[in-house]
């Protein structure tokens, strides 16, 4: 089976070359030209690494990899980019990033490291990480909460949420940043959805009193486990 990759690229030459010489090398490949298409595609489809630029329109890299952070955490991606500055590195890599190539680069190196990357990264997802959350068992990549009494499958935006919520507990969440990191903008309708989303939550924990998903009015939510 052939290793699928995703090209998010506004540079139509680079993107073209690009494409043309991972597919040369065995790879499936798609592209896109700014996050937010990014983000379409990957509600239904899921590729094995993302190759991202960081300066496109309507949605950069770096915004991308926020949200990939938030709502696909084990997503492997890499940042091939003219934005050289070693400040630029170091947050492209704080974001999550396996890597960090600047333009111009070597082809024949990036399709080392990319397959490099790959391999890394289904050995590590040969068996899911398990979280112990009070009482439960959260298991992100199989999006199973499991309890003494029961198992319940999440949605994606479910499981998304949860692990956001729970790499943060007990810290003080700001509204503004949970819509950017997992809806993408923090507007009125998104808000509505993930009031939603935090309800549903509360509901799924609320066997174990040790957990609460608190609301602070005006700042934003904690996730407390006690």
């Amino acid at each position: 089976m052939k290793s699928q990759v995703l090209i998010v690229e506004d540079d139509r030459d680079l993107g073209n070359l690009l494409r043309q010489y991972l597919e040369l090398h065995g790879f499936e490949v798609t592209r896109v030209f700014d996050g937010l298409e990014a983000r379409r595609i990957l509600q239904t489809q899921s590729y094995h690494i993302l190759i991202l630029d960081v300066m496109m329109p309507n949605e950069d890299g770096f915004a991308l990899a926020r949200h990939l952070k938030g709502q696909y955490p084990d997503q492997a991606f890499l940042f091939v980019t003219a934005r050289n500055r070693k400040e630029d590195i170091l947050h492209g890599l704080r974001l999550g990033a396996e890597d960090y190539i600047t333009k111009p680069f070597d082809a024949d190196e990036l399709i080392l490291r990319v397959n490099n990357i790959i391999r890394r990264t289904k050995q590590n997802n040969r068996t899911d990480v398990e979280y112990s959350i009070g009482m439960f068992r959260f298991q992100r990549n199989n999006l199973l909460l499991i309890s003494p009494t029961e198992e319940k499958t999440l949605t994606e935006k479910e499981a998304g949420l949860l692990h956001y919520l729970y790499t943060h507990r007990n810290e003080l969440i700001s509204r503004e940043e949970v819509l950017l990191t997992l809806w993408g903008e923090p507007d009125f309708f998104n808000g509505r959805s993930m009031d939603v989303f935090i309800s549903r939550l509360r509901k799924y924990l609320s066997e174990d009193a040790s957990i609460r998903i608190e609301s602070m009015r005006g700042a934003g939510f904690r996730f407390m486990i006690t």
